[in-house]
């Protein structure tokens, strides 16, 4: 009888051991998870005069953007920066701006140069995602600078963020129009947050708004480079973080097919906002979706409580406002208007 009691006691104190053992490694786990979501982002440097920016063209080729380029060059001028252009920027490789060893090769170096205090790509396209996984940000991680760019540069934002560093999702250099008056905002915008002045948005009002308030990381950019990065290392996890999308040239299928995917990837689960920036250029289908894009997304994501701000001017029109990814933001949404502030 001794012995079987023992046995007994020795048994509870063990299924106790285990226990224990499975509620601390829990709460581990669930500490750590929630250390990474609220892990602060390093924030390169402000830029300040004398400062350089190097030009690359890690996506599509610039046929006939050369102008462009120089008209870049000069607004660098202009605020007293310097700048270098990339070996192979103009190179063509069929649809790219050089092979890809020559995209990544004018990136690494840019990334690895001490020198250079932020990275301003020439344009999007397509051709990121073919370089993303031959660069090393080892060096770039030691001494961060800023990325800039947006489109299929979210590629890239994306792996940044991932790294532990902020970037800028803004005006790239084809951007710029003859008349640089005619974006007198996005100019100013980047201009300022470059040198680090304080960045906020009061956005106009949307009957389709979703209201409420939320704070978190803010992530995101293209939708279909969002979509593409799903289940790779590149993706982002938006636990925490407040998202950002925007999109050129789709049918309102596509758009809505995306947000599905990223719905059933659990990309939404733990995310505390959206965003929503300009879409662009939405084709129409032989068969119409049968609402505005703006309904589109809020039926999309109908099974979330999170607030959903609309009319941010940020994509792929003239006004494209710049926004700091991986910086904590504050988001309020009402009807009449939105507000986005970014901590300083």
């Amino acid at each position: 009888m001794y012995i079987y009691i023992m046995s007994k006691n020795l048994l509870i104190f063990s299924l106790f051991c285990i226990a224990f053992s499975f509620g601390m490694n829990k709460a581990s786990s669930q500490n750590t998870a929630i250390e990474k979501q609220n892990n602060t982002l390093k924030q390169p440097p402000y830029l300040k005069a004398g400062d350089t920016v190097a030009i690359v063209a890690p996506s599509g080729i610039l046929k006939n953007r050369i102008g462009e380029v120089q008209q870049a060059q000069a607004l660098l001028k202009n605020w007293g920066l310097h700048s270098v252009i990339g070996k192979y920027v103009f190179n063509k490789a069929n649809h790219f701006a050089g092979t890809d060893d020559e995209r990544c090769e004018d990136f690494q170096n840019a990334l690895d140069n001490p020198k250079i205090k932020a990275i301003w790509c020439a344009r999007g396209g397509y051709g990121t995602v073919r370089i993303l996984d031959n660069l090393d940000f080892s060096k770039f991680k030691q001494n961060p600078k800023w990325v800039i760019g947006y489109s299929d540069i979210t590629a890239i934002h994306n792996q940044i963020h991932n790294e532990g560093v902020e970037s800028l999702h803004a005006m790239m250099c084809v951007s710029l129009p003859k008349d640089e008056s005619e974006i007198e905002a996005s100019i100013s915008t980047f201009k300022n947050t470059l040198f680090g002045n304080p960045l906020s948005y009061t956005l106009k009002g949307s009957s389709y708004n979703k209201t409420g308030t939320a704070s978190g990381q803010l992530v995101g950019g293209n939708l279909t480079m969002l979509h593409t990065m799903l289940g790779s290392k590149t993706s982002i996890d938006t636990s925490g973080k407040i998202l950002f999308i925007e999109e050129i040239g789709e049918y309102k299928y596509h758009i809505d097919r995306m947000l599905q995917s990223l719905k059933r990837a659990g990309y939404f689960d733990n995310c505390k906002g959206v965003i929503v920036g300009d879409m662009t250029k939405l084709r129409k289908n032989t068969t119409l979706w049968g609402t505005s894009i703006e309904q589109l997304v809020l039926d999309a994501l109908a099974d979330y409580n999170f607030p959903i701000a609309f009319n941010m001017p940020a994509g792929h029109e003239p006004d494209n406002r710049t926004l700091i990814l991986g910086r904590t933001t504050q988001l309020t949404v009402d009807k009449d208007k939105s507000s986005i502030v970014f901590k300083n």
